[in-house]
């Protein structure tokens, strides 16, 4: 039944490899990053139309953004949007959500989908989120998805499956960002698939694997459960969330649980963490530059140029670059060597917390 199927709707991370475009006060799943006329948040929303009901749709992300959640999906309410105080990787964020949502409806089956992920065919995503919900609704497994992979890329987790004829695939073994030999040997045996951290299983599943991976976490949440009816959870999460361990639910749980199982998908997804990764799926001019502003180019190619719309900016003579501005920022970085965005940010800390 729809009624029974949620969404949790991860968006608290700050995105700091899409500086300075993603800013510690708006992270880049509040930005419009595709030019489509909605925020990553809200396309997020949007595609599990018809997946489960709008009061089943629910947010996790830093306090700090409750104003921008708000007022990028005005139909939640306050019960949708749950608050953390302070980040603590994915397990924790996952393990609130899941146990409140189980203390709402016992029958429970979840979806857990980042907000910061491009997604260029729909229509054949939901129908792999329905194979996924009806894997987990009849079976005390844990649902992942994965992506065929198109490259051996190294900037994505591999996961490894049992060849069957069963559409839930058995998951041998994860393995994170290989290097570029081993990627390159991944793809070619046929047997790995880009992991992409998009996950379905049922609120009763969810939590008998924190208890028996993650016990600790397991005790807190499941103690709050009667807050969770009445909405009055929130002092005791402000209190004892930062007691949490920082850990990701990849190593949490879905590394070491043995009923974990994956269906093979391709609709056209990307994880959008870096600006290498935007400048692959966004439109190009024919010499293969994405431009997003008000933009003259001259000499140019196989640049992302993205900048205000109230400026005009002139780029000459470029092969290969990043050329970003965003609140008093400018960025100018070979695209090659976009891992120094990190370091660039660190140094800018120094200068002013303003402009990071």
């Amino acid at each position: 039944m729809i009624e029974n199927n949620f969404v949790v709707i991860m968006a608290g991370g700050v995105g700091t490899r899409f500086w300075p475009f993603s800013r510690n006060n708006h992270p880049k799943q509040f930005h419009d990053v595709l030019g489509t006329g909605q925020t990553m948040l809200q396309q997020t929303a949007d595609r599990f139309e018809g997946v489960c009901l709008p009061q089943n749709i629910f947010v996790a992300t830093n306090a700090e953004y409750y104003d921008l959640v708000k007022t990028q999906l005005p139909f939640l309410t306050d019960r949708q949007i749950l608050l953390e105080p302070c980040r603590r990787n994915t397990a924790p964020c996952v393990a609130y959500a899941c146990y409140k949502i189980t203390a709402l409806c016992p029958d429970a089956n979840i979806i857990i989908a980042p907000a910061d992920h491009i997604i260029l065919k729909e229509v054949t995503f939901r129908e792999r989120i329905v194979t996924a919900l009806e894997v987990a609704q009849n079976n005390d497994v844990l649902v992942t998805l994965g992506i065929k992979p198109s490259r051996p890329d190294t900037g994505y987790g591999y996961i490894q499956f049992e060849n069957s004829d069963s559409e839930a695939k058995k998951v041998k073994k994860f393995t994170e960002k290989p290097i570029a030999a081993l990627a390159q040997q991944f793809v070619e045996s046929g047997e790995y698939v880009w992991n992409a951290g998009i996950f379905v299983w049922s609120g009763k599943s969810i939590c008998k694997a924190f208890k028996a991976y993650l016990p600790k976490m397991d005790l807190f949440f499941a103690n709050l459960t009667p807050t969770y009816i009445n909405d009055t959870e929130q002092s005791l999460i402000d209190a004892h969330y930062q007691d949490m361990e920082s850990i990701s639910i990849d190593f949490g749980i879905m590394e070491k649980a043995s009923n974990v199982h994956v269906i093979l998908s391709e609709f056209g997804w990307s994880d959008l963490g870096t600006w290498k990764s935007l400048y692959e799926i966004s439109a190009k001019d024919d010499a293969q530059n994405t431009i997003d502003g008000q933009v003259l180019v001259y000499e140019s190619q196989n640049c992302i140029i993205k900048t205000p719309k109230d400026k005009l900016v002139v780029v000459q003579g470029l092969d290969g670059y990043i050329v970003a501005e965003n609140d008093g920022v400018l960025m100018i970085c070979r695209l090659e060597e976009e891992q120094r965005v990190k370091s660039f940010v660190a140094d800018a800390s120094k200068i002013g917390t303003q402009f990071i």
